[in-house]
């Protein structure tokens, strides 16, 4: 954004910041709110993003040449989907043995995630990778700025309709209705003959997927590259997202835009000039995170929304 639109600059940063980082969140909180619905918590997401980012970035580069230059970034985003459902395969099995814990079996996963994703990414760290294309709608406009600004990913546009299908998943669907049965109480599902461990397994390694295609959102769209601090941590709040929006998906899509608007304020105000507070900024993301959790999470109540089994012992 230019310092020719003077302080209107900052609402319009904020906007192509909301629209273009909002993403990777989205698809990380509703992948995490198909796990924890079945009464599982990723905490490994992070390792998951970020292996998905280097996945999807690495496939798009090196199957250019055979698939062009449109196709080979959507390959590269069903390859990141794949290698976060391995990744969750990992951890559903892992976490659904007698006596371990979710939170331990997250972070070995983190660890995991993160340091295969980094050994194998060296390579592609300064290659260029086709990216994925965008829909112009600020076309109509004059204004480069505004142009700049409603820049949107496919991939956004495709978490926006994810979002409400979920929800009427979990409502209105046998297969959602037995998600939420395992996650709000085993036992009667196990009276049903319901198999928990199939059930869990499924919605860990879907949750993953999403969270995998959330890594390709880093890589292919915004910002656009690969390097090994590129997820910031997004894979973390996003746990703390599907908490602030009780498990309610439509509900994550407007946390993933609130925490996207609040990671592009560091950006906004330097693209206007002012470059006083700028790390204070970017910091809100992660301020907003622990407000987040100090204001809901209490020890002696069961927030609104949250499944009955989450977080206890197999």
């Amino acid at each position: 954004m230019s310092e020719s639109l003077g302080l209107l600059g900052i609402p319009l940063a904020i906007l192509a910041g909301t629209l273009r980082g909002s993403a990777p969140f989205l698809f990380v909180s509703l992948g995490e709110c198909i796990t924890e619905k079945s009464g599982k918590i990723n905490l490994g997401l992070e390792g998951t993003l970020l292996l998905g980012a280097m996945t999807a970035y690495g496939v798009s580069f090196l199957s250019q040449g055979a698939v062009g230059t449109f196709w080979a970034p959507w390959l590269g985003v069903v390859a990141a989907g794949l290698a976060g459902m391995v990744l969750g395969a990992i951890h559903g099995w892992l976490s659904q043995q007698p006596r371990v814990n979710d939170v331990a079996t997250g972070i070995a996963m983190i660890i995991f995630g993160s340091g295969l994703a980094f050994f194998l990414g060296k390579p592609f760290i300064q290659p260029q990778a086709p990216q994925l294309f965008t829909f112009e709608w600020g076309a109509w406009s004059s204004s480069p700025q505004l142009q700049s600004a409603l820049k949107v990913s496919p991939l956004f546009l495709i978490g926006v309709a994810i979002a409400p299908l979920l929800h009427w998943f979990f409502r209105a669907t046998r297969w959602g209705l037995t998600v939420r049965a395992v996650g709000d109480s085993p036992q009667a599902a196990l009276a049903m003959g319901i198999s928990i461990f199939k059930v869990r397994m499924a919605s860990i390694m879907a949750g993953s997927f999403l969270a995998g295609i959330g890594g390709a959102c880093l890589s292919l769209y915004y910002p656009g590259v690969w390097t090994e601090r590129i997820s910031s941590g997004q894979g973390l709040m996003a746990v703390a997202l599907v908490i602030f929006a009780r498990w309610n998906p439509i509900q994550c899509l407007w946390a993933s835009m609130l925490f996207g608007g609040a990671q592009a304020l560091g950006p906004a105000f330097q693209s206007v000039g002012i470059d006083s507070y700028y790390y204070a900024f970017n910091a809100a993301p992660y301020i907003l995170t622990l407000l987040i959790m100090v204001i809901t999470c209490s020890p002696k109540q069961t927030l609104a929304g949250s499944p009955g089994a989450l977080g206890k012992e197999n």
